[in-house]
């Protein structure tokens, strides 16, 4: 039988440099001996990636502050997996990553590292996103990853285009072209043209969009807040159904509507 391995543990250490030099080791002994971390390759891991941010974003929703310490440990071992994947190709390791973040944060921060004035947040956005431009992007819209929810990232791209100054100056030109935009459907729907509909619906949907952002509402949020919602007033209908030994099939939708309302009276009194 081989020996079992072992790595410091992180309360061994005495700063948190220490700890996370001991995380390190840990990461690379798993690529070593682990048949399983050995195989991965950033493409493998990647849509856990995402899915451990997600998680992340669920616990800070929740407001679980346990949970939230949990997600930023997997997160960070994302972070450290890749790394140590990129060292062992030859590629970079983590002190590049760590470098080149700490240069970037200073070189973005002018105001605090250098001679600019950022008087208030506004100012800060739009020093960011020049000073993105002079790093070599052509474009201030060019970092909106393209694999982005569609509504979180048409919010990004909008806040961008922003920052550069191209916005609307009062909010009820914003709704104003929310309405144009649901009359604009509506024309298209009539005219029986599926293409120009499903178009201007998705004008309507990025009007309403700019609209949240108007309003310091992010849309994405509030979109998953109202899907909640609906899945928990549905499924109390599915257990109300089941209680008395339906199916949903054989329910009108009056009574569904019944159990709805049921479903939102009991919302209120919590």
């Amino acid at each position: 039988m081989q020996p079992l391995r072992t790595v410091p543990h992180p309360t061994d250490a005495s700063d948190v440099m220490s700890q996370f030099e001991a995380f390190l080791e840990l990461v690379r002994v798993l690529r070593a001996d682990c048949p399983w971390d050995r195989k991965q390759t950033h493409e493998s891991i990647s849509h856990l990636l995402v899915e451990e941010a997600y998680e992340t974003l669920e616990a800070i929703s929740d407001k679980d502050d346990v949970e939230l310490s949990k997600e930023l440990g997997d997160l960070l071992l994302h972070v450290v997996m890749h790394a140590v994947i990129a060292e062992q190709r030859g590629a970079f390791d983590l002190r590049d990553v760590i470098h080149q973040e700490f240069d970037k944060l200073v070189n973005r921060h002018p105001h605090i590292f250098g001679n600019e004035r950022a008087d208030d947040e506004q100012k800060v956005l739009e020093n960011w996103e020049q000073l993105k431009m002079n790093e070599g992007r052509t474009s201030i819209l060019g970092g909106v990853p393209r694999s982005m929810p569609a509504a979180l990232r048409a919010q990004r791209v909008q806040e961008k285009a922003a920052n550069s100054g191209f916005d609307w100056d009062d909010k009820k030109d914003v709704w104003a072209k929310v309405e144009e935009e649901m009359k604009e459907m509506r024309d298209e729907l009539l005219s029986g043209d599926k293409q120009a509909a499903k178009r201007e619906f998705g004008d309507l949907l990025f009007a309403l969009i700019n609209a949240a952002r108007h309003e310091g509402i992010i849309a994405e949020e509030a979109l998953h807040g109202t899907t909640n919602t609906f899945m928990k007033r549905f499924q109390h209908i599915e257990d109300r159904a089941k209680v008395d030994g339906r199916a949903l099939s054989d329910m009108t939708l009056a009574e569904m509507d019944l159990l709805w309302d049921e479903a939102k009276r009991r919302e209120r009194e919590k």
